[in-house]
Parts: C-alpha cells; structure tokens; sequence
C-alpha cells in the first residue's frame, strides 16, 4: 500500500466525524484554524522561502508572485477562513420538499459529499481555503499541491490540524499528500469508491488530464480565456480604467482579461488611449486593424486569441459589432467570465443573453469572478461546466444532496 492509498484509507476512517460536527463545532474549529495560521507565520514563511528559492529561474516572475507569501497574504488567507464562519451551514437544509395526495412526504436534504480530493499547482493559499471549506461543509479533504509549493502547504496544513485539534476535532479529516510525483495525482484520480468529488485547479494541462484520466466525479474548474469588449457606446473614461484593470490588477489569475475586443467606431480613439496607459507594462498582440492604429503593437499570431498567458500579454481585435464580439467570445471563451462596456441598455442585454460563461460583466471588471468578492467566503476553485457547480464555488457547492421519504406504511 502506498503512502497516498494509506491516507485515503485514514479519510475515510475518519470522516464521519466531521461530519457529525455541529455548526458551532464546525465554527470554533474554523476560527482556530484562522488564529493557528496567523500564529504560525513565521513557520510558513520560513516553508515558503525554501519554495520561492526553488522556484528561481525555473518559473515566470508573474508565476513566482503567485507562489509567494507574505504577512499580509497569511493574514488574507486567515480572513477568507473566518469569512466562512459567518455564513450558514450548508448542511441539513430543506432544499425541496412536497407531500403527495396519499400522504408519503418526500425533502430533498442537502449533505457533504463525503472526500473531497484537490490537485492543484503553485498557489499556497488554495490548501487553507479547500481545507476550510470542506471543514464547513462537514467533508473530509485530501490535497495534492504542486511540488513548486510543496514546503508552503505542508506548513500551512501543519498549522490548520492544529487549530483542529485546539477545537477538539479530529486532525484527521485533513491530509496533504507528500509523494508530488504523477503517480499521486493519478491514484487519487483513480481511487473510485473512496474519492467522492475531484477537483483540479491550475493550469490548461493538469485540468485535462485530471478530466481526461479520472474514474472518480470531477469538477472542471477552468482556464480562463476571459474577453473585455468595449462597444461603440462605451463610455471611454470608464472602460479605460476597466480595461486597464482586468489585466494589469493580477494577470497571473485565471479572471484576468486575455483579449480585448474593440469595436471600430471608436477602436482609434480608445486604442490610442490604452495604448499610453499600458505603455512599457503590457505586450499587445493585435490583429491586422488594432495593429495599423497602435504602435508598439506586434501582429496576434494564430494561438494569441486561445492563449492563457496569465501574464502582461494582451491578444487584441478590432470587430465590427457587438454580434461579432459575441461570435467570437464564443468560438475562443473557455466559458469562463466576458464583460461588455456600454451605456446602452438593450445592448448589454444582447451580450448577458448570447454570452454563454460562468460569469458575464456589463461594465465592470472581469477581475471580480471570484468567491471572496461574490460573498462567498473562500473559493474551491472557478467552475467552468455546467453540471452541479458553475462560476465560483463556495461552501453550497461543496454539497450533494439526498432525497428523505416518510411514510405511515405506504406500499406501492
């Protein structure tokens, strides 16, 4: 039996506590957790200095940001786990319930999946926010990082068994695999019949194979080809500053804008503008028409518009109409998030109803797509399917449910 077969198997022996945990069980263990990790600071700190030492020149500046921790980021990661204790338990609600004509009452009751697994790359806060989320949903989790954050996680799993264990629950129902090698991630994509749900997040090529390979149920959370179209009765001031921030804000997260769309009414003027704002920070790719208004811009080649670059890389077109942005949203999306600027109203209209994503902007940055700013606390991971979880998944999505059927010696 392997290491990571053996921590599976220790789960599932102990899940049912955290199950059976209260609300108010469930709370104090997160708060705990939240201080621990605020507590253990340094220790983390000290983890991740090894990762960030590691990491140098084997991975992108804009990479190695998203790998890195600080005071402030531990602190985040904390208030994104206490967030969650002020939010109601997702467990034992009444999702749907009816009585028939003969009296048998049926409730469709929400419930914990059981184990959930999380494979996942270089982003350290993903342990803190998966681990509590599973806590708060009454679920036993097992993570498998990226050996790019490997000491990262295993300190900050270190520190949230000890808030479990300063609550008075088991450590247990958290495990960090330790072997980083594919044979890991492929055993839990395997382990069908004790993995519950799956859910990989990173990048294009771990999210296909995990969905390619897997026996067990799997969340696709997705990349983010996200698009920024700016209409002809765009207010410039506004979508300049929209534009400038759903790229530049983070470009290394997956709701960062990749392509901007432009239409040709006011693509000299909003071009010329942009251009002056992204100057010496942002490598614009543009198309044939954005290429002959910018100057600095270099010709889009035939991926640069089905490109995650998760860096200071701009794919730019120039359309012709707000039914062309749409076509081609939908022939390059990953379904991920779009935003339309416009001060018309029936255009927005047109673009929310055809654009098909998770999450769909009318003038607004598309860097919102995320579970802390919709409200709900820390985030699984953005899902990018249709089935069960769809946008940015919080605790309500972390649940399945079963139906109850009560009777008085009903027979059929």
């Amino acid at each position: 039996m392997t290491t990571t077969q053996a921590l599976l198997d220790s789960l599932l022996a102990h899940k049912a506590s955290i199950n059976l945990a209260t609300t108010e069980q469930k709370n104090q263990a997160l708060s705990a957790m939240a201080d621990q990790l605020v507590a253990q600071t340094q220790e983390i700190l000290a983890g991740n200095a090894i990762d960030m030492e590691n990491a140098q020149g084997k991975i992108s500046q804009v990479m190695q940001d998203r790998l890195l921790l600080t005071a402030e980021r531990i602190e985040a990661m904390a208030d994104g786990i206490r967030a969650l204790i002020g939010l109601p338990d997702p467990v034992g609600l009444v999702l749907e319930e009816s009585t028939r004509v003969d009296g048998l009452q049926i409730r469709k009751k929400s419930i914990p999946f059981g184990l959930v697994g999380m494979i996942y790359e270089s982003r350290p806060n993903v342990t803190s926010d998966a681990a509590a989320l599973a806590i708060k949903s009454g679920n036993a989790v097992i993570l498998r990082g990226g050996k790019e954050a490997f000491h990262s996680a295993q300190a900050i799993v270190t520190a949230l068994k000890a808030g479990l264990e300063e609550a008075g629950l088991s450590q247990k129902v958290i495990e960090l695999v330790q072997d980083t090698s594919r044979a890991s991630a492929t055993e839990l994509m395997t382990a069908k019949g004790k993995i519950d749900l799956l859910v990989p997040r990173g990048g294009a090529g771990l999210i296909q194979a995990v969905v390619e390979n897997a026996t067990v149920p799997v969340i696709e959370t997705g990349t983010g080809i996200c698009h920024v179209y700016i209409d002809k009765d765009a207010d410039l001031d506004k979508a300049l500053q929209i534009a400038v921030n759903a790229k530049v804000n983070r470009p290394s997260a997956c709701n960062s804008a990749e392509v901007l769309l432009v239409h040709e009414a006011i693509a000299s003027q909003f071009l010329s503008r942009l251009e002056e704002a992204l100057a010496g920070q942002v490598e614009l790719r543009a198309d044939s028409q954005a290429q002959a208004i910018l100057n600095q811009a270099t010709p889009a080649g035939d991926q640069d518009f089905d490109t995650e670059f998760l860096d200071y890389i701009l794919a730019v077109k120039v359309v012709s109409n707000v039914e062309e942005a749409i076509s081609h949203i939908a022939q390059h999306s990953t379904g991920h998030s779009e935003a339309i600027v416009t001060e018309n109203s029936r255009t927005a209209e047109l673009f929310t109803l055809h654009v098909d994503s998770a999450a769909v902007y009318v003038n607004a940055s598309t860097r919102f797509t995320d579970g802390g700013e919709f409200g709900l606390g820390c985030e699984l991971g953005i899902s990018t399917q249709k089935m069960h979880a769809r946008g940015p998944m919080g605790l309500r999505e972390m649940t399945t449910y079963k139906y109850i059927i009560t009777g008085d010696g009903h027979i059929r």
